[in-house]
Parts: structure tokens; C-alpha cells; sequence
């Protein structure tokens, strides 16, 4: 297993010091943009500065506050290839719709998180009381803090003990928040080859590079217009790199990510990790090398119970990893069968911060995250996570 502390520096004196690739290899490969066509117009090397980012999302930001902006990373070293040795055949792949054409006529309506007599007498609520200057306060502060600037990409791995959790659904709402919220490019992963579902929930229509993909064409000399020629983009200037392309079979090992998440760092102020479930090798290595880890359990007595055996177990890692830990507990019903509050205490005696998502009736519905849908508690409590979650990420380098 990677070193946990530094295998991103490890890998980059690997790339560092081996000797040129093959001219024609590199020509064959770039000699034709990711779609098969004419190459995209070459843009500036090196720094998030350069690629034109949309503003219309800053709208939400608080009056009076610059815009965060990354420092510009140094400029990449000639290109150095990994040591010689069998390399997996280059291909295009074809593209490929998230979602059957078969089954697309089965999805019924979006329905709003909560029901209309619920938010219609929280809207009375706060209109007679003074919750509501409280609560734009709050959302000042948490603006501001999740508008910081970073200096190298932060990456956040998302993870769950067992499936069914909503891991996937948590790692889509914090790749939103950081996206309306951050002027610089976020950058979605999903390290879930198995059928993930990180596409659909964020809306992607079609797929055809992967994770696997990225690993044998990324290269250092490449600029954000090149890298992001191989993405999905979303709205809010993020990007989706998926894992797989919906296949039964499909694998991702650990020294593929390490390759992609080294070479994608530079050039995302945050990166969104969904993971695969633990104790999956990939899952232990994204744990290992990001600078907070989101631990995504179910608010049942099952899950509240395997999740306390884990952060008792992260208790006896080095400190700074249960410390960057935040433990989402995610509401599966509108009335759950535990006492959230002293569960989530519980699980706060072990150092771990922890956030409740509340049950909301979009998120449960599943399909595509339509953040207008979502019920107000559930959109503040996901803004809310994804602000201490940035906050702890930036106390690790």
C-alpha cells in the first residue's frame, strides 16, 4: 500500500526520473482531439488560471468578498514517462448514454423534497420569527469559508462502510456545493468502477473516457484544456471523470489512481473522491493520500454501530486521520428507529466531527440531483458538511 502521508510526491519523482517516451507514441496519442476529431486549441500550461471560468455562479457569494483565486502551480518539467514495460493498447472508446434508452421511460417526475404543507409552514415559521436573519448570517460565514483560497488542490475522498449508505449521494452534493460556491475548477472521481452511480446522480448523459482511461494518456506537459478534453462537464465549471462506463467487470487498481490523481491535482482546486466501499484497496489508498475523508453511514443501529468500529479502529492510525474524518448520517427514513442526537455524540467521543443529512423525498427517489428540489434543511445541512469538510482539508498539506 502507498505511503500514506506522500505517495503523490513519490509518484511525481517516479514520473521525474525516468527516461523520454517514445516520440511517435506521444503523436499517435495527441495527433487527434478526445473525440476523434481535430486537437483542441492549445491553451497555457500549469495553473488553474488557465482556462475562462463562468461567474454566473458567484451570485450566491456574500457582498463585499473577493473572489477566490489558486496561485499559479509551477510550471511542469519536461515530460517523463513511467519505466519501460507493457503498456495497455491505446483505443478511443465510444460514447455510452448513463442511462438506457430502454429504461428512461420508467422515471417518473422529480418530487421535492418535502411536501408543499411542510414548506409551506416553514416559510410561515421564519417570516413570524427571527430564524431568518440567524440563518442568512450563518450562510454568510458558510459561504465564505467554502470561497477560501487554495494554494494546491484539495482532494476529498468519500467512502462508506457498506453500500446502500448514500455515499454516492453525498459525494454529488458536496461536488455541487463546491462548485456554486468556488470560482476555480472542481473536479468529480469516481474510484467505484463497479457500477457506480456517481454519473446519474450528477446528471451526465453520456460517458466514454474512464479513470482507467486517464491513467496511460494523462501527461505533465498537458494544460487544463487538454485535461478537461477527457471529462464530462457539468454545470457550476465542474467535471465528472468516471469509473466506468455502466460495464459488469470493469477494474480500477491502485497504481491507476495514483497516476490520475497526481497528474488531475494541479489543475482542480477540490477534488470529490466517491470511492468504493472499505476495506477495497482503491478506497484505502484515497483515504490514505486525501486531506479529509467524509465516512457516510446509514442512521440505523447497524450502521451507527459498524461505523463506531471503525473510527474507534482509525483511533490507533496517526492522528490527522481521525481528526480530518467527518462522519455523514444519512436519515434512510423520514422517522428513524435511533435517536439521532445521541448517536451522533457517540460518534463525536472518538474525535470524528459528524453531520445529519435529514430524510429528504428527492434525494430517496434517486436519479439525477436537482439542487431547486431539494428541502431547506437538506441543503443546509449538505452546505454545512461540505464547509467543515474544506476547513479540515486545508489543515493538511
Amino acid at each position: 500500500m502507498p505511503n500514506a502521508d506522500n505517495w503523490q510526491g513519490d509518484v511525481l519523482r517516479d514520473l521525474r526520473g525516468t527516461p523520454p517516451r517514445q516520440a511517435a507514441s506521444s503523436g499517435d496519442r495527441h495527433a487527434a482531439g478526445p473525440d476523434g476529431g481535430p486537437p483542441a486549441p492549445s491553451a497555457p500550461t500549469g495553473h488553474l488560471a488557465a482556462a475562462p471560468v463562468p461567474t454566473e455562479h458567484l451570485a450566491a457569494a456574500p457582498a463585499g468578498q473577493n473572489p477566490p483565486a489558486i496561485p499559479p502551480a509551477p510550471a511542469p518539467r519536461s515530460p517523463a514517462p513511467r519505466p519501460a514495460g507493457p503498456r495497455r493498447p491505446y483505443r478511443s472508446p465510444d460514447s455510452r448514454p448513463v442511462v438506457d434508452g430502454a429504461l428512461s421511460g420508467t422515471v417518473r417526475k422529480p418530487l421535492r423534497g418535502e411536501p408543499l404543507v411542510v414548506r409551506a409552514s416553514r416559510a410561515v415559521r421564519r417570516i413570524v420569527s427571527s430564524s431568518a436573519a440567524r440563518e442568512v448570517a450563518e450562510l454568510t460565514r458558510t459561504a465564505g469559508t467554502l470561497q477560501q483560497p487554495v494554494t494546491t488542490g484539495r482532494q476529498i475522498a468519500v467512502t462508506s462502510i457498506r453500500g446502500g449508505a448514500g455515499k454516492t449521494t453525498v459525494a454529488a452534493l458536496l461536488g455541487t456545493a463546491y462548485a456554486h460556491y468556488r470560482q476555480d475548477p472542481v473536479l468529480l472521481v469516481e474510484a467505484d468502477p463497479a457500477l457506480g452511480s456517481l454519473p446519474l446522480r450528477v446528471g451526465a448523459e453520456t460517458l466514454r473516457w474512464t479513470t482507467a482511461d486517464l491513467a496511460d494518456l494523462v501527461e505533465p506537459q498537458m494544460s487544463l484544456l487538454d485535461v478537461t478534453g477527457y471529462l464530462v462537464q457539468l454545470p457550476d465549471n465542474a467535471w465528472l471523470l468516471p469509473g466506468s462506463q455502466g460495464r459488469i467487470g470493469a477494474m480500477l487498481d491502485a497504481s491507476a489512481y495514483e497516476r490520475v490523481m497526481v497528474a488531475l491535482r494541479r489543475y482542480f482546486g477540490v477534488t470529490v473522491v466517491d470511492c468504493e466501499t472499505l476495506p477495497a484497496e482503491v478506497a484505502r489508498v484515497a483515504l490514505s493520500a486525501a486531506q479529509a475523508r467524509v465516512l457516510v453511514a446509514p442512521a440505523t443501529l447497524d450502521g451507527i454501530t459498524s461505523t463506531y468500529a471503525v473510527l474507534q479502529w482509525m483511533q490507533g492510525l496517526p492522528r490527522h486521520m481521525i481528526e480530518g474524518t467527518v462522519v455523514a448520517l444519512t436519515a434512510t427514513t423520514a422517522r428513524p428507529g435511533i435517536d439521532l442526537a445521541a448517536a451522533a455524540e457517540k460518534l463525536r467521543s472518538t474525535g470524528a466531527a459528524v453531520h445529519v443529512l435529514p430524510h429528504d423525498r428527492h434525494l430517496a427517489q434517486g436519479g439525477a440531483l436537482r439542487t431547486e428540489l431539494l428541502a431547506r434543511p437538506t441543503r443546509l445541512a449538505a452546505t454545512r458538511l461540505a464547509a467543515e469538510v474544506f476547513q479540515l482539508s486545508q489543515k493538511r498539506r
